[in-house]
């Protein structure tokens, strides 16, 4: 809307503080709100510091601060003042909120931190429309990051475009038809692994740990229970999370929230807050890294059967957990050599191998497009970006977005199910995500905490029986039993998540139903972040080791106790269906 003359007075590397040198010299000619008419501005135009672009120089024009055609975010360092403008949807303005904040020296203003619409303006049309893999942009779309360079947004998802696949069409294909067992009780889902993925754990020791406990567990419930363990990693992928409110306050400053390494930063700054699309461009190189090592474990010999006494971590070796697994671990060798004795060599690949999956939210649809590929052979598009994606309890709204893009793609998906949803609303969300009811293809996730899940979780069963839908039921004990303890910390206490396992078996036990598995948030560190269990941690001993990005996971002690209970459980559930 304005017409603007720009001249450079020096373009150098950006650096995380900006200096007079980046500064821009900005005229406006022919404002048509006479605002601006023949004064200057002194702009400094930068992006969020990400080491995987070189060059802060944004081409973006300084339109009057009253226009509404444009969105604008200010943060000023001393004398100098860095203005973002990104293009508004061309419909009547919202009601712009204000929110003034500081941090130290620096002071800023951001205007209306709303959802950016990135898509072009078209009409909406009905849910099952002709599907794309951008079709999601002309739906109502909730928690998603405001980027303010647009310019900036498109080159990273045409570099995603660009980029080779994470996961492969066979791979996809095999996880869905392992999970039509889980469905009808002749395999288990373990799924598990970190809240939010960040680049600050990234390394080699916190990947392998975090897979070692997994194969721990898997071993556990497959010896309890006889039947095959289909593993899944919330790894390679998880790095965007929703969150109650896009705003946070702390001692009165109020910042945009941190929603994930995937969008921005920890860090309780402006600058950290804002949101960068190239973090997307790190999240796919440390995904990469990550399946290549996990790739290598599972295949390379490292979960060899013959090994079974090595898989146990250092930190656990005295515990109670780690004695019961000592001993499964015996029986599994007495097993190898009963069989080596009947002639059955333990050379075989089955003994030293094993088939492990990645999976996570599929948050950021900006990312999960970027990664969408298309399948010559059966001509279906797969999301690329990971084995499994699931639709979280925020953003399963039946005619929004998020709904839009999972009905399009091959994948097996998951959707949390929990009190804010009803029977009725679960039936349809099945029908827009598994219309021909193809098994392995639903998975539903059901995150309900102790006190509630007796009221959600049979109404859920009686509902899907009642129409013949074949789904997977998996248990998501975790997410509905947060507290904050006295400390100020948020905190799983882990007998409120045992008991939301209990009654999940007890349910399906009462409903003649099998629980296809469980979904676990935790890792391979020794963090104290979940209160009780054999480790026995206390209100005052989460300060000892709490390193969560984001909410609490369950230790390699906690999770492997777990295991075990959730084994003796299963197992009940299996005879009594045999019988």
């Amino acid at each position: 809307p304005h017409q603007v003359r720009k001249t450079p007075r020096k373009i150098r590397e950006f650096s995380p503080k900006p200096t007079v040198s980046e500064s821009f010299s900005f005229r406006t000619k022919a404002c048509p709100s006479n605002v601006m008419e023949g004064k200057y501005s002194e702009t400094v135009t930068f992006v969020t510091p990400s080491p995987l672009h070189p060059s802060a120089a944004v081409n973006q024009c300084t339109p009057c601060p009253t226009c509404p055609s444009f969105r604008q975010t200010t943060v000023q360092t001393g004398s100098l003042r860095t203005s973002f403008f990104s293009r508004r949807p061309q419909r009547k303005p919202d009601e712009v909120k204000t929110i003034e904040y500081a941090m130290g020296t620096i002071q800023a203003k951001a205007v209306s931190f709303r959802p950016l619409q990135t898509q072009k303006s078209t009409p909406s049309a009905p849910s099952q429309e002709i599907w794309t893999p951008d079709s999601w942009r002309r739906k109502p779309i909730k928690q998603v990051p405001v980027y303010p360079s647009l310019e900036a947004l498109e080159a990273v998802e045409q570099r995603l475009k660009n980029s080779p696949p994470l996961v492969f069409f066979g791979e996809v294909r095999r996880l869905q038809e392992q999970l039509a067992k889980c469905a009808t009780g002749e395999a288990f889902l373990l799924q598990g692994g970190d809240c939010a993925e960040t680049f600050a754990e990234f390394h080699p020791d916190n990947i392998r740990d975090t897979f070692q406990v997994l194969i721990q567990m898997s071993m556990v419930l497959m010896y309890g229970l006889q039947v095959p363990i289909v593993k899944v990693g919330r790894m390679a992928g998880q790095f965007a999370k929703p969150r109650s409110a896009d705003t946070e306050v702390r001692d009165g400053i109020e910042l945009p929230s941190y929603r994930g390494d995937m969008i921005n930063g920890a860090d309780f700054t402006s600058i950290s807050r804002i949101a960068d699309p190239y973090r997307m461009l790190q999240c796919y190189q440390q995904s990469t890294a990550t399946l290549n090592m996990v790739r290598a474990l599972a295949q390379g010999g490292y979960v060899d059967l013959r090994r079974v006494h090595e898989f146990s971590l250092d930190f656990i070796q005295s515990s109670t957990a780690a004695k019961k697994y000592a001993d499964v671990a015996d029986r599994i060798d007495k097993a190898l050599g009963f069989m080596a004795a009947c002639g059955v060599s333990p050379d075989n690949a089955d003994f030293r191998q094993a088939e492990y999956f990645s999976s996570h939210e599929a948050l950021l649809l900006n990312y999960e497009e970027g990664l969408t590929r298309f399948d010559k052979q059966t001509g279906k598009h797969y999301a690329t970006s990971g084995h499994l994606l699931w639709i979280g309890d925020r953003t399963r709204q039946l005619d929004h977005a998020h709904m839009e893009y999972m009905r399009g793609i091959a994948n097996p998906i998951g959707i949390k199910a929990g009190p804010s949803l009803s029977p009725d609303d679960l039936l349809k969300a099945i029908d827009i995500l598994n219309p021909d009811n193809i098994p392995g293809r639903l998975t539903i996730i059901v995150r309900a905490g102790e006190n509630k899940i007796g009221d959600v979780l049979p109404g859920f069963i009686k509902a899907v029986e009642r129409e013949g839908k074949v789904v997977v039921w998996q248990s998501d004990p975790c997410h509905g039993n947060v507290i904050t303890a006295k400390s100020g910390k948020k905190t799983r206490p882990f007998n409120s998540i045992l008991s939301e396992v209990k009654q999940f078996f007890e349910i399906h036990k009462a409903e003649g139903t099998f629980p296809g598995g469980i979904h676990l948030e935790m890792t391979g560190l020794d963090v104290t972040e979940c209160t009780g269990g054999v480790s026995e941690v206390t209100d005052e001993g989460l300060n000892h080791r709490y390193l969560t990005a984001c909410d609490p996971r369950l230790n390699a002690t906690q999770a492997l106790e777990m295991a075990f209970l959730v084994a003796d459980l299963e197992a009940k559930i299996l005879k009594l269906h045999n019988e």
